[in-house]
Order: structure tokens, then C-alpha cells, then sequence
């Protein structure tokens, strides 16, 4: 057995404003697992939009990062800011910032919220520009985040339905490639199924090396939007991520770049739904798992054995809609290590 790690003092239930508006956390028992881990001493690369640098819930939580986005320029162009090279935020990049907090921002801070694994921190790996964003760029971001101490690695992004083919004929490798890069380092990969509502994850998700989440909503149902948590290794699993219904109380509550939030009662935050916000809860919980010393196939073999079937308490079950089913973060960090 390996010893686990003792919890900070963010291993407390939170007392941050929007507390109360994180049913998420609710969802998978993240704070009970705080008695246990809080994700001390891990990086969890955001490979995403970039992150605002300086927002009040993230700004202790950051490590260095790179920018991707680079417009055909040598690469790394930046540090992973949200801005990008030009200076310039476009509105649909608020998302990295929203993927970071729903993974690791502060607890206990006196603003905001708490990320899944408080104690963890973040690499902003920025690889889309105004939302879009290439295989090669992509495919660089997470073999940056492999290469600079990244513990777990999330991918709130993925390729339109049919793309899987490519990878399967090897039309288009790079992205597939560099997921198999971080995973032979032993980094765990997180991605989100998507949301076209189509039968199997998208790419990169959909991807050997990669653990594929879906979305489920606050009644713990698959949400509406979501695709179906099937892939040929069947690594899939579900977590919350909003109804999808514009609502604070109905979507996932996290940080957004200062000033841009619209609704929530912050302009530092807002609500969005999808399986971009259901990936870095399953992230979260994964820096917990690494954060006491579990391997890579040890973190996913956590998260597959302690997911229930939504609305239940049966674990071993697999659906099309949701995989092996939702998280339990308490559960995963109780559950025994098992040695190779």
C-alpha cells in the first residue's frame, strides 16, 4: 500500500459566496473526499483557451504555461494567457478560464467558489484561439503540459462526430499521437465526450489514451446535449455538467475572465453547461487520486470502480448513455491502491 497524503486545511467544507451554487461538488461528494486529498502537489494542465492570469481564484493556483495559438509564428508564443498573442480576449475564450475553475480554483479565499481539488495547480496551456483551434496545435499543448511536470492533463475540446475515422485510418495522427505521448509518461488524460448528442465521444476523447466523460445534469441525469459515454476501450465516464438551461441554479457555476461573467451575481464568474464542464470535474478528482501517489492506470481504475449508475447506488454497471457511470470522489480516494 502507499501512503496517503494528509489534506490541507482546504480539506474544511467550503465557506466561499458561491458555495451554495456549486451542486456539482454536491454531485460527486468532492468535499468529503477532501478529508482524504485536496490534490496537494499536482498540476493539472488546462489545454484549452487560456486562462486570465490574475482572476482572484486562480491567480494562486497557476503555474507557468505556454501559448500555441501562434498564427503559423514559432511556438510557444506566450504564457498561456486567455488574450493570446494579440492582446485581445475574444468572448468564446472564456472557456479555459471556466475549465480551470471547475478544477482547481481556491477554496476558502473569501471569493468565488472551490475547485474539485483546491490544493492543486493549474498549467494554462492555451491551443484554441476565439474558440477554434488545430490537430498540430492541440497535439503540441499536450506535449508541452507531458514535458513540464503536468500530473494530469484535461481536454475540454474535441472534433466533430465522424473525425474518429480519421485517427482510426491514420489520416490524422497528431493530436491521437501526443494523447499516447502523455499517457506512455504516465500522465493521466482527461477528455470531454462532447456535445452533438451523437452515440460515441469525440475525438480526443474518443482516443486509447484518453478517458472520455460525459454530462449530467443536476437530477443526475445524462444531459440532454451530450453524447454517449461509448468508446472501443469503454474508459468512460459521466459527471456534472449543466442542463444546458442559461441558469445559474440549472448549469455549472466557475470562474470566467475578470469583468466578463453575466449572470451569478459576479462579473468574475458565470454559469455554462456542457462536457467541457463535466472533464475537469473527473480532472479534479484525478489530481485527488495522483496526489497519493496512484499511477495513471491506478487513477483511472479508481474512477471507473467507485461511478454509480445515475440515480443509484450500483457501482460495476456500464451504459451506453453515461459509461462505467457517474464519480464519486469520496469513494475513489477510499478505495485501496492496487499494486501492479
Amino acid at each position: 500500500m502507499t501512503a496517503l497524503a494528509a489534506p490541507s486545511a482546504s480539506a474544511a467544507a467550503t465557506q466561499d459566496p458561491l458555495a451554495g451554487q456549486q451542486w456539482g461538488l454536491d454531485q460527486i461528494h468532492a468535499e468529503q473526499a477532501w478529508q482524504t486529498s485536496t490534490g496537494a502537489g499536482q498540476v493539472i494542465a488546462v489545454v484549452d483557451t487560456g486562462v486570465d492570469l490574475d482572476h482572484p481564484d486562480l491567480r494562486s493556483q497557476l503555474v507557468p504555461g505556454a501559448t500555441f495559438t501562434c498564427g503559423g509564428g514559432p511556438a510557444p508564443c506566450g504564457n498561456g494567457d486567455w488574450r493570446g498573442p494579440d492582446g485581445v480576449g475574444q468572448e468564446t475564450d472564456v472557456h479555459g478560464t471556466h475549465v480551470s475553475g471547475i478544477a482547481a480554483a481556491a477554496a476558502n479565499n473569501g471569493v468565488g467558489g472551490a475547485g474539485v481539488a483546491p490544493d492543486a495547480k493549474i498549467m494554462p496551456v492555451k491551443v484554441l484561439e476565439d474558440g477554434k483551434g488545430d490537430f498540430a496545435e492541440i497535439g503540441a499543448g499536450i506535449r508541452y503540459a507531458a514535458d513540464h511536470g503536468a500530473n494530469v492533463i484535461n481536454l475540454s475540446l474535441g472534433a466533430q462526430p465522424g473525425s474518429q475515422l480519421l485517427t482510426l485510418l491514420g489520416l490524422q495522427a497528431q493530436a491521437k499521437d501526443a494523447v499516447d505521448y502523455a499517457r506512455e509518461k504516465g500522465v493521466v488524460v482527461i477528455a470531454s465526450a462532447g456535445n452533438e448528442t451523437a452515440p460515441l465521444c469525440d475525438t480526443p476523447a474518443w482516443e486509447r489514451g484518453a478517458m472520455c466523460v460525459a454530462a449530467t445534469d443536476r437530477a443526475e441525469k445524462k444531459a440532454s446535449y451530450s453524447n454517449f459515454g461509448l468508446k472501443l476501450d469503454f474508459k468512460a465516464v459521466a459527471a456534472p455538467g449543466g442542463a444546458g438551461d442559461g441558469t445559474c441554479e440549472g448549469d455549472i457555476v466557475s470562474t470566467v475572465p475578470r469583468g466578463t461573467g453575466t449572470k451569478c451575481g459576479d462579473p468574475d464568474y458565470d454559469a455554462l453547461a456542457g462536457t467541457s464542464m463535466a472533464a475537469p470535474m473527473v480532472t479534479g478528482v484525478a489530481a485527488l487520486l495522483t496526489a497519493q501517489g496512484r499511477t495513471a492506470d491506478q487513477v483511472e481504475q479508481a474512477l471507473i470502480d467507485t461511478a454509480h449508475s445515475p440515480g443509484s447506488d450500483k457501482t460495476g454497471q456500464f451504459s451506453l448513455l453515461t459509461g462505467h457511470g457517474v464519480i464519486d470522489a469520496a469513494a475513489a480516494v477510499a478505495q485501496p491502491i492496487s499494486q501492479p
